[in-house]
């Protein structure tokens, strides 16, 4: 696969990415934005938070990042304490800006470009993380691949942790995230491999980015899993930092907590 590097103009207000993960490297096109798009309250208070609290503790482990992006993530792991971090994603414009910052501040993180789909065994990890990945699956198969690409990297008894939108949202509270800086939406009735456009909204004066997602049921992921050779499936609603209450009011945050737009995700080899 030939993978692009493109410079976005600054002057575009606004623009659409259709991302077909699985064939193109379309983040390639918005890394730089999407990347200032990180710090929004949602982002510290809620999607952070929830993650790593479901995470716990990393010391000494070995992770791996699956579509791990320009590395947000992936240096706070090792931050953390873990021991080995290793980062994949597709996007050659992701990783080049990964491993920018690791050139800047070495932690001793590794950075592959390749697709989770086929993925060769990279070691024997005692966790694999992944963010926003598996709702990027347009079809069970597909899901199927990425779990089988999580259960061939993970040591007997390892753990997968992911965040991702949450398949069971109802589509009518789709805008009510607006305030949190995106919103989801759907042209179509809402059944297997539906796509669903991701709008960041114009957050801090940042362009206005969408990116479309798949709709799979809770069943289908309990299949894909289960097919892969994963146990003990558990979703979990997402968490709100103390910090971020008191900042913002509950009231704030009320929508989220009625109609989670994101879960985490865990399950056992």
């Amino acid at each position: 696969m030939e993978y692009q590097s493109i410079q976005c103009d600054r002057f575009f207000l606004s623009f659409k990415i259709v991302k077909s993960f699985f064939m193109t490297a379309n983040y390639d096109l918005i890394a730089e934005d999407y990347k200032k798009l990180r710090s929004s309250p949602f982002v510290q208070y809620v999607e952070e938070y929830t993650y790593f609290e479901i995470i716990g503790d990393l010391s000494d482990k070995s992770v791996l990042d699956l579509g791990c992006g320009y590395g947000f993530h992936t240096r706070k792991f090792k931050e953390k304490g873990a021991k080995r971090v290793v980062g994949v994603d597709i996007s050659a414009k992701m990783i080049q800006l990964a491993k920018s910052q690791e050139a800047k501040k070495p932690i001793g993180i590794e950075y592959i470009i390749a697709d989770v789909c086929s993925l060769d065994t990279l070691g024997s990890f005692d966790i694999v993380v992944a963010s926003y990945l598996l709702n990027h699956a347009q079809n069970r198969e597909k899901l199927l691949s990425i779990c089988r690409t999580i259960s061939v990297n993970l040591k007997p008894n390892g753990r997968f942790i992911s965040i991702n939108n949450n398949v069971e949202q109802p589509p009518s509270t789709y805008s009510l995230t607006s305030k949190y800086g995106f919103t989801k939406s759907i042209s179509q009735p809402l059944e297997e491999g539906t796509p669903i456009t991701v709008t960041f909204n114009n957050y801090d004066d940042q362009p206005e980015i969408s990116v479309e997602d798949y709709y799979l049921s809770k069943a289908t992921y309990q299949w894909a899993f289960r097919t892969a050779g994963l146990k003990e499936l558990r979703f979990f609603p997402p968490i709100i930092l103390d910090e971020g209450i008191e900042k913002l009011g509950r009231e704030f945050w009320q929508d989220l907590l009625n109609y989670p737009p994101i879960i985490g995700i865990t399950c056992v080899k």
